[in-house]
């Protein structure tokens, strides 16, 4: 691949610039572990990192909680995002995972992928913009906690995504309402994103390029799933566009 053929660089956050998937996935765990042991009626045997990659992975909270009770045959009320942590709905139980991972997150810290820091400033050297493309309504949190925040411009996170009502991925519209953002059409904007469902939103957007990052051994997944590239890390994304 070559940048003089793009415009723009769309970042997915979370296992593709920053490691906060191991946080999300230790937050989602501790939530679905203690609603799993209160909880009567449904399939509640014990929650394993597997349903995290078959049904949060990639989308938005409070869909990722949906998918995960319907694999169980659990139901609750909806409720609202207002709901506070301790109610025994969808967005409760949300809301009390971001409960969980805000903790961790400022008690713990962040660290960029090196790999990934250095293709920012490889882009930003050839005058590529950026933006980033996430599900999550932490992602300016994160961004600022792992020292980022002041690389991006544009944001479009999950609450940006409510805001304007863009469905999340593997719908591609966040992803094409980033892409406009920065005034450049689709087919000039490159895709980097770690989860199936994301990479399934670059491939329906019709978008210039998508690059999958295999941080979990996924590479045939992310293939399938419509990446035209997959990278263990995105340091060789500079190294191939040298």
């Amino acid at each position: 691949m070559h940048w003089d053929d793009y415009d723009a660089a769309l970042f997915d956050l979370d296992g593709v610039l920053t490691p906060t998937a191991e946080v999300h996935m230790r937050a989602w765990a501790r939530m679905f572990g203690e609603f799993l042991d209160s909880h009567d009626g449904g399939d509640t045997s014990a929650y394993t990192d597997q349903d995290y990659f078959d049904h949060v992975d990639g989308l938005p909270r409070y869909e990722g909680v949906a998918a995960f009770l319907a694999s169980r045959g659990i139901e609750l009320p909806r409720g609202g995002p207002d709901d506070p942590p301790e109610a025994v709905t969808v967005c409760g139980l949300g809301n009390r995972k971001n409960v969980l991972l805000t903790r961790v997150l400022h008690t713990e810290g962040i660290t960029p992928y090196a790999g990934s820091v250095a293709l920012l400033d490889h882009l930003a050297g050839i005058g590529v913009q950026v933006a980033v493309v996430s599900s999550s309504r932490n992602a300016p949190d994160v961004l600022r906690t792992a020292g980022i925040a002041d690389r991006f411009t544009v944001v479009v996170d999950g609450t940006v995504a409510a805001e304007h009502h863009l469905p999340g991925k593997p719908r591609p519209d966040t992803y094409a309402y980033a892409a406009g953002r920065l005034s450049v059409p689709t087919a000039r904007s490159v895709v980097l994103e770690d989860a199936v469902s994301g990479v399934q939103a670059g491939a329906a957007g019709g978008f210039g390029l998508v690059i999958g990052v295999a941080r979990h051994d996924d590479t045939s997944e992310l293939a399938a799933a419509g990446a035209h590239v997959v990278v263990n890390d995105l340091a060789e994304v500079e190294v191939l566009t040298a």
